[in-house]
């Protein structure tokens, strides 16, 4: 079996994810690691798992010369210089030819739209990892409904959520950093999946097209005086100054070009979620049909007391973003691929071993982009974005979120 060669850029939390599902991939390699923090561990994992000989490489650019992609699994405000050291290196006749990117491709319009530059101007294939839609859940749920929406007509309204009780490095938490709040983290899944549900089956995943955006902003645990004192101990962030949103919730609409029929998504998250760790809820429904997807519903439970629970240190051992150790806890046995980890893996190697993008690429993150935009922006001026607005869309191309420049007490207190 021919397999993908990768480097990875970044050596933390989604990178060690992302090494897990690629186990599970079958058809991918780990070639590579920049030296970073976490690569010395993340490598010798890599080699007692057989997963590749994960060598680790001073700079992109030599990485570059013994991969086929390059994975960038770094902070966002590292984006842009590590694509140009990418294109820098493929153009010096390295051997990398594909690029992966996590979510989100940018922190802003600008710096999305770079990156997709970047990437058409190299000739390089691309995959943007938003792993919702690759959920076998969803995945299924289409398979599963495509002859009713055949008979029936496609879906006309999705719920998409996700909630946990917060990151966990302090970039997460610096506005100026990671672009926003919980919006700019964890919305750009949910208005993705929400997108990708409501398309009718076969068609690409931009075949609806964006209408409008609206967008309600708050601050309602983070930026209480105890947790902000905590998170200022704990990570360095202090939410008195320069705080980001902990709670978003609006609604995106979308019009099926050839039926000229209106339906809508809407997306809710949160880093204040206290129940057991990180949820992923999803419903839609079409005329006379529906489906419902809930990761906190587990084959597998487990009760742990008081007095045992002192033999569990990591309460993340169940479940991702678990804020519990003892009590009664819902157990995920593999939450690398309920999350669709190992599908987004699987599609990309499958698609780059015959040169081609990935089922999404830059180009369809650049849009996810937008639309976070065209929220922030809807929540900026208490009003509905209006996406068909050719002046609206050139001023998204440029704009850059309040609470992203460090003014987000203005919007927010």
């Amino acid at each position: 079996m021919e397999k993908l060669k990768v480097g990875f850029v970044g050596a933390g939390f989604i990178a060690q994810f992302q090494a897990k599902a690629m186990l599970q991939a079958r058809n991918m390699e780990l070639s590579g690691l920049l030296a970073r923090k976490g690569a010395e561990a993340l490598s010798g994992w890599a080699r007692e798992h057989d997963l590749g000989p994960a060598t680790i490489y001073k700079s992109v650019s030599e990485m570059a010369k013994h991969v086929d992609t390059i994975a960038i699994y770094s902070p966002n405000y590292t984006r842009i210089e590590i694509m140009e050291e990418v294109v820098s290196a493929k153009r010096a006749g390295g051997r990398v030819r594909n690029v992966i990117c996590d979510k989100p491709l940018g922190r802003n319009m600008k710096e999305a739209r770079r990156l997709v530059e970047l990437a058409e101007g190299a000739n390089l294939n691309t995959a943007y990892f938003e792993n919702q839609i690759h959920m076998k859940a969803v995945q299924t749920q289409l398979t599963q409904l495509a002859p009713v929406q055949k008979a029936m007509g496609p879906m006309v309204l999705t719920r998409s959520a996700e909630e946990h009780a917060g990151p966990h490095m302090p970039w997460f938490w610096n506005p100026m950093e990671q672009g926003g709040g919980v919006l700019s983290d964890m919305g750009c899944h949910s208005i993705a999946v929400g997108w990708y549900a409501l398309t009718p089956v076969g068609k690409n995943p931009t075949f609806l097209k964006p209408q409008s955006v609206s967008c309600e902003l708050g601050l309602l645990k983070w930026g209480q005086p105890k947790w902000r004192d905590e998170l200022l101990k704990k990570h360095g962030v202090d939410y008195s100054k320069t705080p980001a949103e902990d709670f978003a919730t609006g609604m995106v609409t979308f019009k099926n070009p050839e039926t000229h029929q209106k339906v809508k998504a809407q997306f809710t998250d949160s880093w204040m979620f206290e129940k057991q760790g990180l949820r992923l809820f999803m419903d839609g429904m079409g005329p006379g049909y529906a489906f419902e997807i809930n990761t906190l519903t587990s084959p597998l439970n487990i009760f742990i007391g008081d007095q045992a629970a002192q033999a569990i240190a990591d309460q993340e051992s169940a479940l991702e973003k678990a804020t519990a150790s003892r009590g009664l806890l819902s157990v995920q046995t593999n939450e690398a691929d309920l999350y669709g980890y190992v599908d987004e893996n699987r599609d990309a190697a499958e698609k780059f071993l015959r040169g081609q993008d990935a089922l999404l690429n830059f180009s369809y993150g650049l849009e996810i982009t937008r639309l976070v935009m065209a929220a922030y922006m809807s929540s900026e001026r208490k009003q509905v974005v209006d996406l068909t607005d050719a002046s609206t869309c050139q001023e998204l191309e440029n704009y850059i979120p309040l609470i992203q420049q460090g003014r987000g007490a203005e919007v927010l207190f």
